[in-house]
């Protein structure tokens, strides 16, 4: 079974103007929409839209949670999140006219007794199990609990991928994850560089695994992806030709299909072109791709 963990999901409500954003006045949408995720979340629906069924844990709170919930329900995803007694799920406000802007709400305080029961949850995961960690943690928990996760599974074969930045990514290559995702620009900023070429890329890649990475997967937006293997080889893909409009859940999307691809065939080269297709197939979406639109994009790879 797959496995993914949201620790702050959230309602994004999309607000569309065609009108400039006028501070301190009243501003009228042309059109609104609601997309119900988070990161782990994400990567559970494109790996049901796959065709690969996953548990969806995490933490929800009031009415907010309770439509997170009903909402991945209804995609056929099994949500097993812990409810909190107090608060309410995000809803995250993005403000899309002639400039982007977006209000990210600060979302429920986790308690001592509700992290407890989350790693009561990891105690059923077996051997062959993936466990996925996607995402910033909420400032209620503490500082290591990604640490304090792989730690709890790392003695079992349990693969897991995490798909986090800076210190959050670094202080858990010691428990040598199967898979970690920084973007290009992420990797230039954990060494305090800026990446400019491949092979800048793959050094630095190389030092993520020297610190106990396996497979190191960087995305490099429009410039495509790269993946630098646990044996040692590099594969590298470019983007499929489409027009971006929207980057919500694409780096998730690559997530999904990367492990996608892997469980297909056990080929690290497959992987990486299914991962770059579903990250392509949602920025050319509105929401988050369907399994059809990346596997189209999938064959043209």
């Amino acid at each position: 079974m797959i496995y993914t963990v949201t620790f702050n999901p959230a309602i994004d409500y999309v607000v569309r103007m065609s009108e400039e954003l006028l501070p301190g006045m009243t501003n009228r949408s042309d059109s609104e929409e609601c997309y119900f995720g988070g990161k782990g979340i994400n990567v559970s629906t494109i790996l049901k839209n796959l065709g690969l069924d996953n548990t969806a844990l995490g933490f929800i709170a009031g009415f907010t949670g309770t439509a997170i919930k009903e909402s991945v329900n209804k995609k056929g995803i099994k949500a097993d999140f812990i409810e909190l007694d107090s608060g309410m799920s995000r809803i995250n406000v993005k403000i899309k006219g002639q400039a982007e802007t977006e209000i990210n709400a600060q979302g429920p305080a986790i308690s001592k007794e509700a992290q407890d029961k989350l790693f009561s949850q990891l105690d059923q995961l077996v051997d062959g199990d993936i466990l996925i960690l996607a995402g910033s943690i909420p400032n209620s928990l503490p500082s290591d609990v990604y640490e304090r996760i792989i730690a709890k599974v790392n003695d079992r074969k349990i693969e897991v991928v995490v798909d986090a930045t800076k210190d959050l990514l670094k202080n858990v290559l010691k428990y040598h994850p199967f898979l970690i995702k920084p973007n290009n620009h992420e990797l230039g900023e954990m060494f305090g560089t800026v990446l400019k070429t491949d092979e800048e890329i793959e050094l630095h890649a190389k030092k993520l695994q020297e610190m106990g990475a396996r497979n190191v997967l960087i995305s490099m937006a429009g410039d495509g992806a790269m993946l630098i293997t646990e044996d040692g080889e590099r594969f590298r893909v470019g983007v499929p030709k489409g027009k971006v409009k929207n980057s919500v859940g694409a780096g998730d999307s690559m997530v999904a299909g990367f492990i996608a691809g892997y469980l297909k065939n056990h080929s690290y080269e497959e992987a990486l072109k299914m991962g770059t297709a579903a990250g392509s197939a949602t920025a050319f979406s509105d929401d988050l791709a369907t399994g059809e639109a990346i596997i189209e994009l999938y064959k043209n790879l």
